[in-house]
This record gives structure tokens, sequence and C-alpha cells, in this order.
């Protein structure tokens, strides 16, 4: 966008049924710090700090989207992806602090998960 400047972030908006819950799942599974909570939001920086975040936002009424997509059911709009350098014990990790395995999996190298609010995710081994 032409009106940034260096001092603006960015971020995704992920929808929540409990966005403290779900911020502190991503902060441990990421290492990244939680840097603002209100009521209904939460928020996770990148490190360093700076311009990129997580807002974790309230959502009365959530539906958690299926893996795979099926006719009828709530669809997953969008999935955030993290690379791994070591795809098992990143998907222990993930596991130990609440995330799901999918049950299908569409590609070697990757390992489609849901958080604990049944958001898909991919942990995606670097070559």
């Amino acid at each position: 966008m032409r009106s940034r400047s260096g001092e603006m972030w960015w971020g995704v908006a992920v929808e929540a049924p409990d966005p403290p819950a779900l911020a502190r799942f991503y902060a441990e599974l990421l290492d990244w710090p939680i840097v603002h909570e209100e009521p209904g939001t939460s928020v996770l920086g990148a490190p360093p700090a700076g311009g990129s975040f997580l807002v974790f936002q309230q959502a009365d009424g959530y539906e958690a989207p299926v893996w795979p997509p099926a006719p009828g059911a709530q669809r997953a709009m969008t999935h955030l992806d993290f690379q791994v350098g070591d795809l098992a014990s990143a998907v222990a990790d993930a596991v130990d602090l609440g995330a799901k395995v999918a049950d299908f999996q569409p590609q070697d190298h990757v390992r489609v998960l849901f958080d604990p609010a049944g958001h898909p995710f991919c942990l995606c081994q670097t070559d």
C-alpha cells in the first residue's frame, strides 16, 4: 500500500471462541509474546518487536471449520503455515500444547493440525 510507512503494523485476525486461550496456545507454539489484551481481543507480536501481529478476536457463535472441506460444512477461509526444521518434533510439540493432528494429510512434508479452537494450520518441513 503506498501510504504505508515502516512504523505501521500488519497482521492476521483470527476469530476464536476464547481469544486469550487461543493466544496462549500460539504464544507457546511460536515463542511470540502476547503484546496486548482487552476484552474480546488478544494480540501476539512477532519478534523482534515490530510490525507483524496475530490478532485473536471474540466470535460469538463460532463454528470450527472442517478439514478436508465437505459440502455444507463450515470451510476454513484461511489457515496459517509454519516452516519447521524437524517435522516430527514440531508436530509433537504442537500436540503437547493442545493441537490435534488431522486425519487427512495431503503431502508427506506437511502436517495439517487443528489448534484448540479447531482452526487448521500447517507445519511444513524445510528441505
